[in-house]
């Protein structure tokens, strides 16, 4: 019987089932299909009560989106209006607008709840 994570113990013996059920052809609707979904929406909600990944900090998180999208500060000084606005900005002298924030969100793919926390 399946029951609520309330421990580390637990939670590893319900990583190895599920780890165990991925293996096995299981067919759509069976028990075992069944179970491996309470589980994984179980060991979910574990994770995000005991083993939450912070939200990272705006400016890295920009740093990090221009590496992977392979934007040039060029670009970035266009998406934030100017120059030494994107000078200021990574260097933490001054704070995103909240056109900023807009901007980033739509041309980045950033989720504004990152961008607006203080840093």
């Amino acid at each position: 019987m399946l029951r609520p994570i309330k421990n580390e113990q637990q939670y590893d013996q319900s990583l190895e089932r599920v780890y165990k059920l991925m293996q096995k052809e299981i067919k759509p609707e069976s028990k075992e299909s069944d179970e491996l979904e309470v589980l994984s929406i179980l060991i979910k909600e574990y994770e995000n009560e005991f083993h939450s990944i912070p939200q990272p900090n705006p400016l890295e998180a920009i740093k990090f989106r221009m590496d992977q999208m392979n934007i040039s500060e060029a670009e970035l000084s266009k998406i934030l209006g100017a120059r030494s606005r994107k000078s200021e900005i990574l260097s933490g002298k001054r704070k995103l607008s909240l056109a900023m924030i807009r901007r980033l969100k739509e041309k980045l793919n950033i989720p504004a709840e990152i961008l607006i926390q203080d840093y």
